[in-house]
């Protein structure tokens, strides 16, 4: 049995997988707020209660919205505040007993997809998120691709190519830069500015920079606006004068799996 967790900042979700891929159990508790030590118990507590209802000891992986530094194992990047510059995995192995593997929710997003997914059977998937943040995730031949800093995948923190009239002046992005692609394309940027088509244009030119980079087989799309259909044929329409080649063969998709991705994604961490 292999156990994924999504560990959000308001929601810890588990789901319990066969070998197969198949679903045996799902349960959500509240996140506690701004309380680490009550958060790996919760965690902890989630995983004893499903092995003990199913009799059977499993894997654990978790999937956080950071990354662990490869400099001093702590948490970094996490929007989830409370878990920065903690030892999470090693918190979270001393109170389950075992090894446990953690990674960042987009990569989580993009292994899930590419394992049984919109991406199944592709060597190359980029799993982006457009939510209430901008993110991303990497999976090359089946392996989440993590980097020596453990960054692979932020291209929401890359500066929107090509700006425009339109696009001025540059929005300010939490992270301290502006000009960021989640500046534009997030949710709370929709929102902001809902002209759909200008939405398009901009994501086509986004993604037409990740395909000139990565030229990946399938780019699928998560979080909220991936919900909204027209993007499937009309982004790929506007990306192709962006893109270094005669035609391009990348395919935008939305997920299988949905809001189930990320989650599923955590199990798989320990392969199938």
């Amino acid at each position: 049995m292999r156990i994924g967790i999504d560990l959000g900042g308001t929601k810890i979700e588990l789901v319990a997988l066969e070998g197969s891929g198949r679903e045996i159990c799902r349960k959500r508790v509240p996140t506690p707020r701004g309380d680490y030590e009550a958060t790996v118990r919760a965690v902890s507590d989630l995983v004893l209660e499903i092995e003990a209802l199913s009799k059977e000891p499993a894997t654990v992986g978790i999937g956080i919205p950071g990354a662990i530094s490869r400099v001093t194992g702590l948490v970094k990047n996490a929007n989830s505040t409370c878990l920065i510059g903690h030892d999470l995995k090693g918190d979270l192995e001393k109170s389950l007993g075992r090894e446990v593997r953690i990674a960042n929710d987009a990569n989580c997003f993009a292994l899930s997809e590419a394992v049984d997914g919109a991406g199944k059977g592709a060597k190359v998937v980029f799993g982006a998120i457009l939510g209430t943040g901008v993110g991303a995730g990497i999976v090359v031949n089946g392996e989440v691709l993590a980097g020596p800093n453990a960054i692979a995948g932020e291209w929401g923190h890359n500066p929107l190519p090509l700006p425009r009239k339109e696009d001025l002046p540059l929005p300010d992005c939490y992270c301290g830069r502006k000009g960021c692609i989640e500046a534009y394309l997030s949710g709370p940027a929709l929102q902001k500015d809902p002209d759909m088509d200008r939405y398009e244009e901009r994501l086509a030119r986004a993604l037409a920079g990740v395909i000139n980079i990565l030229d990946p087989d399938v780019i699928v799309l998560g979080g909220g606006i991936s919900n909204l259909q027209r993007l499937y044929a009309n982004v790929p329409a506007l990306w192709q004068p962006y893109v270094f080649s005669d035609q391009v063969a990348t395919k935008l998709a939305p997920p299988v799996h949905g809001d189930s991705s990320g989650v599923r994604g955590a199990a798989w961490l320990w392969g199938r």
